[in-house]
């Protein structure tokens, strides 16, 4: 799989929180109450958000209604 291709499976958090329209402050309030989509932390401290654990968190979150 070449590098670009693999850096487009990792959202940044700008990218997840422009995609949900939400505002990194709620995104952060998400995460510290284990409500967000699951996280990779770098060693830096930024966050990225496999483009699979989005879809999968957001399948999860759909109403059946």
């Amino acid at each position: 799989m070449s590098g670009s291709t693999r850096d487009r499976e990792k959202l940044t958090l700008d990218e997840v929180c422009e995609e949900l329209k939400i505002s990194r402050s709620t995104f952060y309030d998400w995460r510290r109450k284990n409500r967000a989509p699951r996280c990779i932390k770098l060693p830096n401290g930024d966050l990225r958000v496999r483009r699979s654990a989005l879809d999968h968190w957001l399948d999860d979150h759909e109403d059946a209604a």
